[in-house]
């Protein structure tokens, strides 16, 4: 499926070409999602089959780990790395071929619980003293992680990271303050234990220690790390791609099952429009700020505290093309544990077709209100 996969995409796609005219820094924005992590892959492939290469990469959970693969190494060699990735986790054999089948989605799963997954995380032996056991904030858990130490060591270049070339930002939450915090690579070098914290779910997955603090997913916080793009200082303009791995709007549940699948969507989905729009208002208020500064008299604005004042305007615009995976056929709470080829093929096709058909549509090149900071593309 490997080879007869890429053969497909490259004869039904344009061949990359030189980086297109962009309205401002290209931004990666990868939620946390397990193995719904698999359409974020898709949707890089088609950015760079199309010339689009992330300055900035912002990823928790899955996407720090998609997101310090593609930060970590040069850019030919950024999809036969996060190839070689997901092939691992969906059981090391790459893709299954069309046609061939997989084994039932529950036993594929109840394996996945009892023994983990080859190059990402396998069980603890110490959480079988019960859960009452005192095994430490860095050992409390179902699983270890130590796996997906090793499998960051092969694939990714921290080096690189640090060298000024992608900027990589990874969120994850404090487990003793309860406070978010985002690694960045601009502030500071980053190192595997960061990406193992971004991605360290309670209480399958240990907390990791940095500078002696506990950290764990930062999902459990915010599975959206958006914000952190929209408070960047200095504000420059952007091209946002900002991936969605769960459905904010649903059907109705009716059954229990059904019910505890909704709220996993909804507890992840992590209020993404909210934020947004929230955003949205405050850059409508700094273009308004800035407006305003420019109808004042030249030794007004030349006041230490009105310039002070001004300072809070800007005239940036960024545009944020949301990408949504789709529901799949089938799928219920677990599915962000489904590593099977089958369910991680479907997700990066659909994250491919996806993208690739929003690229083709460009919609940031169509005319919008210029007092808007924040442009919505869905």
């Amino acid at each position: 499926m490997k080879a007869e996969n890429s053969n497909r995409r490259t004869a039904e796609s344009p061949a990359a070409g030189p980086r297109r005219d962009l309205p401002g820094q290209v931004v990666l924005v990868l939620q946390g999602g397990g193995a719904l992590g698999a359409f974020q892959v898709g949707v890089y492939e088609a950015m760079a089959e199309a010339g689009i290469e992330p300055d900035w990469v912002v990823g928790t959970s899955i996407g720090a780990i998609n997101g310090a693969i593609i930060a970590g190494n040069a850019p030919h060699d950024r999809l036969p790395r996060l190839r070689e990735f997901w092939a691992r986790v969906s059981g090391g054999g790459g893709f299954a071929p069309f046609g061939a089948v997989d084994p039932g989605r529950f036993f594929a799963r109840l394996g996945t619980l009892m023994s983990g997954i080859p190059g990402f995380f396998a069980p603890n032996p110490d959480s079988w003293l019960g859960a009452y056991a005192p095994l430490g904030v860095a050992a409390a858990s179902f699983y270890t992680t130590a796996p997906l130490r090793e499998t960051l060591a092969e694939l990714v270049d921290f080096r690189r990271i640090g060298a000024g070339g992608t900027r990589l930002t990874l969120g994850a939450v404090n487990a003793r303050s309860g406070q978010m915090r985002y690694f960045d690579s601009r502030e500071e070098p980053l190192a595997p234990d960061h990406v193992l914290a971004s991605g360290a779910l309670p209480p399958a997955f240990p907390a990791v220690l940095i500078d002696g603090e506990p950290y764990w997913d930062g999902g459990v916080y915010s599975n959206t790390p958006i914000e952190v793009v929209m408070d960047d200082a200095p504000r420059r303009d952007s091209l946002i791609f900002a991936t969605q791995l769960w459905q904010q709007d649903d059907e109705d549940p009716a059954s229990i099952q059904q019910v505890m699948s909704r709220l996993k969507d909804i507890q992840y989905s992590s209020r993404h429009r909210s934020h947004v729009a929230r955003q949205q208002q405050i850059h409508r208020l700094r273009h308004i700020v800035r407006e305003l500064g420019k109808r004042l008299p030249a030794e007004e604005r030349a006041r230490p505290e009105v310039r002070e004042l001004m300072s809070w305007g800007c005239g940036t615009v960024m545009h944020i093309l949301s990408l949504r995976a789709p529901r799949l056929d089938g799928e219920d709470g677990s599915k962000d544990i489904d590593f099977t080829p089958s369910g991680i093929r479907a997700r990066w096709d659909a994250g491919y077709r996806q993208a690739r058909e929003r690229i083709a549509e460009a919609p940031w090149q169509e005319a919008f209100d210029p007092v808007m900071g924040v442009v919505l593309h869905e």
